[in-house]
């Protein structure tokens, strides 16, 4: 049996359906509807110009490409964008969205060839990408007054938990959300690329004129990856933690940054790899 995975009959077109087999602990075995999570492209247009396909769960697809623009330094302010629309020709499929730019943002095509297509493994690849980012975001200051409770930092990851529609679905998709520094929950997003997750919820944050987040907290569900902390530096996001490992890149790029990055945030206990100045201990810890 190979049974197709069709689309939900739901608003939510990020989940898809199908019959599969599944062996039981008595190792018989049974026919069951499975979730599981859609993985389509999504190419980006500015004008006439293709700037970029990723590979990204459909939903939210304009805070994605606002997000991603964000990121690459395309646009820095709310008033860069004209407007972000889906291609209304059948052949899109949907999976096309248009840019148009305000007057007087400069782009230049000839940048496009640094994007490509993007998988849902890897959001940037390479030295001249990292260059890139260095040269588009300067450091954080790192004497600014932000300072954040570690009672509110370990409710982070129950909030990201209870708040996965998807996940608790599919168990197939990653999670970024931003929070204040009271540990409220400002937005949360979904997708299945990790990079994508974060692009659409600082995206959603771009596009209600929010930006910089200089009071907020990126967690991810999963390993924290160079990428991750980059995003959260074109946010203005000072503090990134993650529930799972960050890669070596990530820490150098954070510790660069003036960001603090705590990694396998798993209450009681977490790893401060960057800046643990931000966070509010109850003991003194030695400056590494």
């Amino acid at each position: 049996m190979n049974p197709e995975m069709n689309a939900s009959k739901t608003e939510d077109s990020g989940i898809a359906a199908g019959r599969v087999v599944r062996r039981k602990v008595d190792g018989s075995c049974e026919c069951i509807t499975d979730e599981v999570t859609v993985e389509e492209p999504l190419e980006i247009r500015i004008g006439k110009d293709s700037i970029a396909v990723t590979m990204r769960t459909p939903g939210e697809d304009a805070d994605l490409t606002a997000g991603f623009l964000l990121s690459e330094g395309i646009v820095r302010r709310r008033a860069d964008v004209q407007e972000i629309a889906p291609c209304t020709l059948p052949v899109s499929l949907g999976n096309v969205v248009n840019v148009t730019l305000s007057s007087g943002v400069r782009w230049s095509a000839a940048a496009a060839h640094r994007f490509g297509t993007i998988s849902t493994s890897c959001g940037l690849c390479g030295k001249t990408s990292i260059d890139f980012i260095r040269q588009q975001f300067p450091p954080l200051d790192k004497t600014a007054s932000v300072r954040l409770a570690v009672a509110r930092l370990l409710q982070m990851p129950d909030q990201l938990q209870r708040a996965q529609g998807n996940f608790a679905r599919t168990g197939g998709i990653h999670a970024a959300a931003i929070f204040d520094l009271d540990g409220a929950l400002v937005v949360l997003r979904e997708d299945i690329g990790r990079h994508n997750a974060v692009d659409k919820a600082i995206g959603h944050a771009f596009l209600d004129a929010r930006l910089p987040l200089q009071n907020h907290v990126l967690l991810v569900s999963g390993r924290c990856s160079l990428e991750i902390v980059q995003k959260a530096l074109a946010a203005g996001i000072p503090i990134v933690a993650s529930v799972s490992a960050p890669s070596t890149l990530a820490v150098n790029f954070a510790r660069e940054s003036g960001q603090t990055l705590v990694s396998f945030l798993r209450p009681p206990t977490f790893n401060v790899y960057a800046h643990i100045e931000r966070l509010a201990l109850d003991v003194e810890v030695s400056k590494f």
